[in-house]
């Protein structure tokens, strides 16, 4: 007797985008990332504590957006897990993030590239700040939004 075996039908892209786009935009990023006051060091900490280093870094997070855009299957994480559980994270460090990726973005990418996928992140990163400030509330006070 033989097993038939399924596969499971592709989605299309979300928008599109190339795996090295993705992984070009990732790298310039992350290069902007460390010369950045604000989340530059939050990243160096975060980075260093973990025994990780840029390039483990970035592949990792380049397989998240490929994930998230191309369906890849090629990311296993718990972003919101990750980011809420680093205490050097602040809310307002979601602002600083959102706008150097869509600044990168938008020198690097088509318009209607970078307007699709600064749309998606900006989604993202609304639910990962609610994350942190979920975990870094007070109980006994209202929650800051």
């Amino acid at each position: 007797m033989t097993q038939t075996i399924q596969s499971r039908p592709t989605l299309p892209p979300r928008f599109a985008i190339t795996r090295p786009e993705i992984d070009m935009v990732v790298k310039r990023f992350y290069a902007r990332v460390r010369e950045n006051p604000v989340i530059g060091p939050v990243f160096l900490e975060s980075l260093t504590a973990s025994r990780d280093v840029w390039d483990p870094h970035e592949a990792k997070i380049a397989d998240f957006w490929a994930n998230a855009i191309l369906f890849e299957r090629s990311y296993d994480g718990n972003p919101m897990m990750v980011h809420s559980g680093i205490s050097a994270i602040k809310p307002e460090m979601f602002d600083v993030w959102l706008d150097l990726f869509a600044d990168t973005l938008r020198q690097t990418l088509p318009e209607p590239t970078a307007a699709a996928w600064e749309a998606l992140a900006r989604r993202i990163g609304r639910g990962l700040r609610m994350g942190v400030v979920t975990t870094q509330a007070d109980p006994t006070k209202p929650p800051r939004l």
